[in-house]
C-alpha cells in the first residue's frame, strides 16, 4: 500500500515516470521529457554494485525470505535468535486491511538466491507457530497455515552504511542515496531530505534557475 501511495504522490506533484534499462548512470540524464538533465539521483539499491561509473564494491546482497499467510494473529512480535543458526530469525508481522501475515526470516549475507528454500520455510513456518500459538490455534501445525506465497528479498546491504552524498561522474553531478540494507522503510524520508539538500546545494552554485533533475 505505502509504495503505490508513494508513486501516486509523485504523479500528482508532476513528476513523469519512465521505465528503462541502464548500463552506465550517464544514460540517466537522457530519460529526461527533455533529452537532459543536470543532476541525476542515484537510488539504484543493490544495482549500484553492478551500475556502470558507480560500480560500488562495498554493495551486497543480504538475502531475506518469508512465508505470507492468511492466518491473523492479531500481534506483532519477534524474538532475537534462533536455534538454527545465525542468519535465521523469527518475527511475525500482520499486515493492515487483510494483507495477511509475514512470517520470517533470514538474513544470508552475500546470497544472490533469488528463489524460496522449502527447508528454510517449514522452519520458518515452525518457528513462528512455537512463538505465536495463535497462528495455529486448532493443531499446532504447520499446516494450518493458509499460505498464499512465499516471498525472497536481497536487501542493499553496504559496507560503511548508506552513501548519501553528492559525485561528479563524466562531467554530470550525481547525488547518491543507496545502501540502506533492511531498513529504507525507517529511514527513506530522512535520507530524502539529506539528498534534497545536496540536489539543492547543486542547484545553487550553479546559479542556473533553469537546472533540471
Amino acid at each position: 500500500m505505502y509504495l503505490p501511495w508513494l508513486v501516486g504522490q509523485c504523479v500528482k506533484n508532476g513528476v513523469s515516470i519512465k521505465r528503462g534499462v541502464l548500463s552506465h548512470i550517464s544514460e540517466a540524464a537522457g530519460l529526461h521529457s527533455t533529452g537532459r538533465a543536470d543532476v541525476v539521483v542515484n537510488c539504484t539499491g543493490l544495482m549500484a554494485s553492478k551500475l556502470g561509473g558507480v560500480m560500488d564494491n562495498n554493495v551486497y546482497p543480504g538475502r531475506g525470505q518469508i512465508v505470507l499467510v492468511r492466518n491473523e494473529p492479531g500481534v506483532m512480535t519477534t524474538t532475537s535468535g534462533t536455534d538454527d543458526g545465525d542468519e535465521e530469525a523469527t518475527y511475525i508481522m500482520q499486515r493492515a486491511v487483510g494483507g495477511g501475515t509475514v512470517l520470517g526470516g533470514c538474513l544470508q549475507h552475500g546470497s544472490w538466491e533469488s528463489q524460496p528454500d522449502p527447508n528454510l520455510a517449514q522452519r520458518i513456518m515452525q518457528r513462528s507457530i512455537e512463538l505465536c500459538p495463535a497462528l495455529a490455534p486448532k493443531t499446532g501445525k504447520v499446516n494450518e497455515l493458509s499460505i498464499i506465497r512465499h516471498g525472497v528479498g536481497l536487501r542493499p546491504m553496504r559496507n560503511g552504511g548508506p552513501r548519501v552524498e553528492k559525485e561528479k561522474i563524466e562531467g554530470k553531478w550525481v547525488v547518491h542515496n543507496y545502501g540502506h540494507a533492511g531498513y529504507g522503510y525507517q529511514s527513506g524520508w530522512g535520507s530524502a531530505w539529506e539528498a534534497e539538500k545536496l540536489v539543492l546545494e547543486i542547484f545553487q552554485k550553479s546559479g542556473n534557475p533553469t537546472s533540471k533533475l
